[in-house]
């Protein structure tokens, strides 16, 4: 199945207010795609709703052809899954907390494999909590990871490294992308997306205003840098000048 994640017409209402407003999109397998928007655009709210953690209002979802909330036992066995704020026990040791993730799938990958891979094997004894942000930063998406996922879900995966550790990180990602790996990001780093993304949505008060690749972003704008290209489609840059 080429198809990973196919979203039809989805839509979720707070009230009156629409946090995801008729999304339509689809994700093939070995993709890596990228979900912008400003903090408020529904981002948050879409991912939920793809994931089964929270219920649409309507549409329809499906996530490596199942249901996400009536097949989430199976579908936890197959996606991996990686928020920016989230919490663990801080009085845990970064093996343990492997460990323990690691007992929850039936095909787990080392975790001592992935602890290498990304720089933090020598934190296997020290405390969650003892981490630096982007020492947790990577230890989080090591557990996205240990389901051995066709999919995975990362939210702003590189906030809080530095330039050296972030583009090791893209380029592990790269390499799990040639392996198969879907991936499904969000992020505020537009040249990290420039680096990644096959292809990127861009959302704007729950609704989308860009859909294809960074070329054609740039493409449809006044402008020839991506960046430029984004917070025109956003209005971001317009709002921050009224705000100055």
């Amino acid at each position: 199945m080429n198809e990973v994640i196919k979203v039809g017409q989805l839509a979720k209402y707070y009230g009156k207010l629409p946090a995801a407003d008729n999304i339509s999109l689809s994700v093939s397998r070995g993709m890596v795609f990228g979900l912008l928007g400003a903090n408020g655009a529904g981002k948050s709210t879409t991912i939920e709703c793809i994931l089964g953690t929270k219920k649409a209002d309507r549409g329809c979802i499906s996530i490596l052809g199942m249901d996400p909330q009536e097949d989430r036992k199976e579908l936890f066995q197959k996606v991996g899954v990686q928020f920016q704020e989230t919490n663990y026990q801080d009085n845990i040791t970064v093996a343990e907390l492997c460990e323990v993730t690691a007992s929850l799938y039936r095909s787990a990958v080392d975790p001592a494999v992935l602890l290498k891979r990304f720089g933090i094997a020598d934190k296997h004894k020290s405390l969650v909590r003892d981490l630096s942000g982007g020492q947790r930063q990577r230890l989080f998406i090591v557990l996205a990871l240990i389901p051995d996922p066709e999919v995975v879900f990362l939210d702003e995966l590189t906030t809080g490294l530095d330039a050296k550790a972030r583009r090791e990180v893209w380029k592990i990602l790269e390499g799990l992308k040639e392996k198969g790996l879907t991936i499904f990001l969000t992020s505020h780093f537009m040249d990290e997306v420039e680096a990644l993304c096959d292809q990127v949505c861009i959302l704007k008060k729950g609704s989308i205003v860009f859909y294809g690749t960074v070329s054609e972003a740039i493409e449809g704008s006044p402008f020839e840098v991506f960046e430029d290209a984004y917070l025109w489609y956003t209005e971001e840059e317009g709002q921050a000048d009224e705000n100055f």
